[in-house]
């Protein structure tokens, strides 16, 4: 199994023959200001035969994005909606709306759930929402490797519960930019991270007992956000500060190879 880092929180996983994507966007408008569809993110090399999104957040899950990517009729697996009204879910209508203009096979996982899509094996496993909106993490299964996708989760106490299933892990994939959150709809905001920082994410990779730490969901050319999202500053080099050498910090575009015969010199520099 290889595994390429796509921009923000996307991956793309290719294993037998097949690939399948992880929170593939490839427009951040809603999040960056004056973004450009496209800038700082590249796109799969070949159509996928599925989709797995952490959450309905518009940085995460972007229906044109996934029906360029992926073969007819493959599955898009996905949390639950969010409850309550409008108000409740407003950060995640957006997509919600995209994915039934788009007309895309969507499919509905319970956490602990485990799904056999051509030669990957993927579960659905528990996360924590800075918002409060339903999202899942995944454990993705192929060619006896195993890896771990974060989308944008908080600290929490079901890493271990996870480890005990599925540790050791080739290689995690975890945010790593501390986002602090003043959105209107969250009233008093929050003056905690809503998505894990270095020094949790390093921890959360210690937990998982991972090979390869790679820190995803942040971007080092710190652009404009949307008012009321705030990064930390570097969070490449306090990850790779807190990660040591577990940290492997990957371009938009890079592959890594988990075959244990490529094993990579861990140098703290990467």
């Amino acid at each position: 199994m290889r595994v390429r880092r796509l921009g923000w929180a996307g991956l793309e996983i290719e294993a037998g023959g097949e690939r399948m994507v992880i929170d593939y966007v490839r427009d951040l408008s809603p999040l960056f200001t004056g973004w450009k569809p496209g800038e700082g993110l590249a796109v799969p090399g070949g159509k996928a035969c599925a989709a797995l999104v952490t959450h309905l957040h518009r940085d995460h899950t972007d229906a044109s994005a996934l029906a360029s990517a992926l073969t007819p009729g493959a599955p898009v697996l996905r949390p639950a909606p969010g409850h309550g009204d409008d108000v409740d879910n407003v950060t995640t209508l957006l997509a919600e709306r995209e994915l039934v203009q788009h007309r895309l096979a969507v499919e509905v996982v319970d956490v602990w759930s485990t799904r056999d899509v051509g030669p990957f094996r993927v579960t659905a496993v528990p996360s924590v929402d800075g918002l409060g909106d339903p999202q899942v993490n995944w454990v993705v299964q192929a060619d006896g490797q195993r890896i771990f996708h974060g989308g944008d989760t908080m600290f929490h106490g079901y890493w271990w519960l996870v480890a005990r299933r599925f540790s050791p892990f080739d290689a995690v994939f975890l945010p790593a930019n501390g986002a602090v959150v003043d959105a209107p709809h969250l009233r008093p905001p929050s003056p905690l991270p809503a998505a894990l920082d270095p020094r949790q994410a390093a921890a959360a990779a210690e937990i998982l007992d991972a090979r390869y730490a790679v820190p995803i969901h942040y971007e080092p050319e710190q652009p404009d956000k949307i008012a009321g999202y705030v990064e930390i500053a570097d969070p490449e080099a306090e990850f790779r500060t807190h990660a040591g050498r577990r940290a492997h910090v990957m371009t938009v575009g890079e592959w890594l190879d988990l075959d244990p015969d490529l094993d990579l010199d861990l140098d703290p520099a990467r």
